[in-house]
């Protein structure tokens, strides 16, 4: 199972994965840990990331960027509008009034949604962590935005499905980060004593995001978290890029805005200059030459001029830090330690704002912009039984309050609850009481349209179907159970419809169509309760319990949990059936399982989903054969520049004049098919002609080749041949060094030893008769196996051990002809002073 955590940011992205080692932010083919968010199209494929940002000022029209903030919202959505304005490609509304993107792909239109580019940028990371983990990527976390609503989540889940990933879950990204701080920590309090406050402000390109933690050894409590959806380092750059068009409109007489390519080449270069000013206080240059009807443009910029030109900016700083600080209930000195992330946190003048506010200095113990992406894997690799990870409990909190409303059977008019407040701990879970003898519609909502960066505040509809009333007429009871699951998406987990009916009538066929069918085990459970604790062990919260009643007043009042309406009502009307005097009738209480129908607000449904896939599919597999035609037509143009050098130099007396001629010729011939209609061919066009070459190329490289191995290969088994002569003489003198070895064996080494001598003289005098134009007589690969072949033989008789004398321990005058005998000298020999506890023969061998 494969731990990956992706940072999918507004404008970069960074891949976390889990090893063996621990946590580690992967590099993508450019050995960069940063991969950029864009997707450009070409008329063959399309280029993801780094390459793809390449294409941004000569592809504009076709490369898609800053598009995480169009992710779940139709095409008429304000903030849509807003940042068409300031994109160099067209949007367009798609079949359901989504956000579509109009561009020109294999020569042909297409639309794609925010969605399926969205899946693209996560299939390139997925490839990116794949060659790093060298095995497939399925599952994985996915961070987002502490304000994302429903909507936008359910986007972001619909796009890694459509890039054919598991999301275990979404995680706020400073819900990561906190998880990345805190799970390495030793020194965190107990959990009966006061938890540690930690904030973590994270600015990044597009968003600013304040969370307040409460940290205790082994889990992490949010406590509150607040944002500014629209304030990031983009807006930075952007006041820098409007000083800059007023200026060179001033000077130089351009309108900078009326010229696509030239805006972006602006943005890119002040973009650069905020960051050269976050370390330099001096003015500082920005040139850009041929900028617009081939004039150079130039300007200068100090750290104080950026500062009041985004005074107002930096005063929006505070905003967010009062609003946590205030709905978490602390005062800065209850805080212990504020860390910062994102790229944005490192403008000076941010960073004093947020130190000021909280009266400390701003801790940034953890990188940056890797903090999101390691706390994703660590996420990950907690939820994954491949790898044990301490234990560390993470409980999130809602961003904004959800409230349910219904209409009534009766004429009380329409009802509602707040189910989840603001800052509500998620995963979580509540269970609703109706009494109902129809079906009903339950409609969720936040319950504040003001607070939210999204201009829908309903999240959905949900109809509870096949509700029907008592045997006796009376309404049922119905319960619903709500749910936040560990996305932070609402839904409808369950509905169970609590009917009555008598011993009786069941045992006599009553209800013999519905209630064993709804009752039997094989249907999964038979009561509410028991749907509750599954649901609840597998979202590890705590459930909540509300039973209201549905003529509650048309406004929304506190939610009162456990609360029963008109307990009595029920009783009351069994008794009225019967006499005062009657045996009351045995009751069973069954529990029936009813369906439910969702209709969320910009749902991409099941069919639109697959139909997605399958072009994500088949648009990986034109890549796949672009990137191998590529490859082919690459390696082709290298061969024939690699040989024309060669050929030129060292090859060239490895090959005839005449076959010379020939080579060069189709050298030439090639690279100038390859400048003409060569330029854009198939695959196998590439592959016939890197055949053609290759054939007069690679016999005269292996001659080369040869000629350069040959002599040192003969000069090693030379000297093995030299080695083993020596040892068969030394056998013939009788030296005792070698006497322990048979007759037989020295025998086998002397005739190996003739044997590889003559075909040494033999093969070297064929090799000598031969032109260097001409293929060898021996390879290499031959003498390396006549070489092996002589020391298999040889080396098994030279190194062949001596017997063992052993030595009586009353004897020790043996001790020195021992050592001789096994050819090792006694300690007289070697100077060394004789002792008392000299070694005995056999531990000195």
């Amino acid at each position: 199972m494969s731990v990956v955590g992706f940072d999918v940011g507004f404008q970069n992205c960074y891949i976390a994965v889990a090893r063996g080692g621990g946590i580690e932010t992967v590099t993508n083919e450019f050995t960069d840990r940063c991969t950029p968010a864009v997707v450009s199209f070409g008329q063959k494929n399309r280029t993801i990331g780094n390459a793809a940002k390449n294409q941004l000022i000569s592809n504009a029209k076709n490369t898609v960027f800053n598009f995480k903030r169009l992710q779940g919202r139709s095409f008429q959505d304000p903030v849509v509008q807003s940042e068409r304005a300031n994109l160099p490609y067209d949007l367009g509304p798609t079949e359901d009034d989504r956000v579509g993107t109009k561009v020109l792909y294999m020569d042909e239109e297409h639309q794609f949604s925010i969605e399926q580019v969205a899946a693209m940028l996560l299939t390139k990371m997925k490839e990116i962590a794949e060659a790093n983990l060298q095995k497939k990527v399925q599952d994985c976390v996915i961070s987002i935005p502490s304000f994302f609503t429903d909507a936008e989540r359910r986007s972001v889940l619909d796009a890694a499905h459509i890039a054919g990933l598991n999301c275990l879950r979404l995680m706020n990204d400073t819900t990561a980060v906190a998880l990345n701080y805190g799970i390495y920590k030793q020194d965190l309090p107990p959990a009966e004593d006061k938890p540690k406050i930690v904030v973590f402000v994270d600015m990044g390109h597009s968003a600013f995001q304040v969370s307040a933690c409460a940290f205790s050894k082994g889990k992490v409590k949010m406590l509150a978290t607040a944002f500014d959806p629209y304030l990031g380092g983009r807006d930075f750059d952007q006041r820098v890029v409007e000083y800059f068009c007023a200026d060179f409109k001033s000077r130089y007489r351009l309108d900078v805005k009326s010229r696509a390519r030239a805006h972006l080449r602006l943005q890119q270069e002040c973009e650069k200059l905020k960051k050269l000013m976050s370390s330099n206080s001096t003015d500082l240059p920005l040139n850009i030459e041929c900028f617009m009807d081939d004039k150079d443009v130039s300007g200068k910029m100090n750290r104080a001029q950026f500062e009041e030109l985004c005074a107002d900016l930096i005063e929006r700083v505070s905003v967010p830090l009062v609003a946590v600080m205030e709905q978490a209930q602390l005062q800065p000195q209850d805080v212990s330690a504020v860390e910062i992330v994102g790229g944005a946190t490192r403008i000076p003048a941010v960073k004093v704002k947020i130190s000021k506010f909280f009266g400390k200095e701003v801790s940034t113990t953890l990188n940056a912009d890797e903090a999101v992406a390691r706390g994703c894997a660590l996420q990950c690799a907690i939820l994954s039984p491949a790898f044990k990870v301490r234990e560390f409990s993470i409980t999130d909190v809602m961003p904004f309050p959800v409230t349910l409303s219904w209409s009534s059977e009766a004429d009380e008019g329409n009802g509602c609850h707040e189910v989840f407040s603001k800052n509500h701990a998620f995963p979580f879970s509540k269970v609703i009481t109706f009494y109902r003898k129809n079906p009903f519609t339950l409609e969720a909502h936040y319950t504040d349209p003001t607070s939210l960066p999204y201009p829908q505040a309903k999240i959905g509809e949900f109809a509870v179907l096949n509700v029907s009333p008592q045997e006796d007429g009376e309404r049922s009871k119905v319960k619903v159970k709500v749910h936040v699951d560990a996305h932070g998406i609402i839904g409808v987990s369950s509905v169970a419809m609590v009917h009555k009916v008598r011993v009786e009538d069941q045992k006599a066929g009553a209800g013999e169509d519905a209630v064993p069918e709804e009752t039997s085990p094989q249907n999964g459970v038979d009561s509410l309760d028991a749907l509750d604790k599954i649901h609840d062990k597998k979202d590890g919260d705590i459930q909540a319990w509300v039973d209201t009643e549905n003529q509650l007043a048309p406004q929304c009042p506190p939610m009162d949990g456990g609360s029963h309406s008109n307990p009595q009502s029920v009783n009351a009307d069994v008794n009225t059936h019967h006499p005062p005097d009657a045996k009351k009738p045995k009751m069973k209480v069954m529990h029936i399982s009813l369906p439910v129908e969702a209709r969320l607000v910009q749902q991409l449904g099941k069919d639109r989903l697959s139909v997605y896939r399958e072009q994500e599919v088949k648009m990986i597999a034109q890549d796949t054969l672009e990137k191998e035609r590529s490859h082919a037509k690459n390696a082709v143009e290298e061969y024939v520049y690699y040989f024309r050098h060669q050929l030129e130099g060292p090859y060239q007396t490895y090959l005839s004049s005449e076959e010379q001629d020939k080579f060069s010729e189709l050298l030439t011939k090639t690279e100038n098919w390859l400048y003409d209609e060569g330029d854009d061919q198939d695959k196998k066009v590439y592959l016939d002609k890197l055949e053609q070459i290759q054939k007069l190329g690679m016999p005269m490289q292996e001659r080369y080749q040869e000629a350069e191995w040959r002599p040192k290969l003969f000069e090693e088994l030379k000297t093995k041949i030299e080695v083993y002569m020596r040892v068969a003489e030394d056998y013939k003198n009788k030296d005792e060094n070698y006497m322990h070895i048979d007759a037989v064996d020295m025998e086998k080494v002397s005739k190996c030893v003739q044997d590889a001598q003559d075909w040494m003289t033999a093969a070297s005098s064929a090799q000598d008769r031969l032109r260097p134009d001409e293929d060898p007589a021996v390879h290499s690969s031959q003498i390396r196996e006549k070489l092996q072949e002589l020391e298999n033989v040889c080396e098994l008789v030279v190194t062949k051990p001596r017997p063992r004398v052993e030595s009586p321990a009353e004897e020790p005058a043996q001790t020195d002809n021992c050592k001789k005998a096994n050819g090792v000298a006694t300690e007289q020999e070697t100077g060394l002073q004789n002792s008392e506890n000299s070694p005995s023969c056999m531990e000195v061998e």
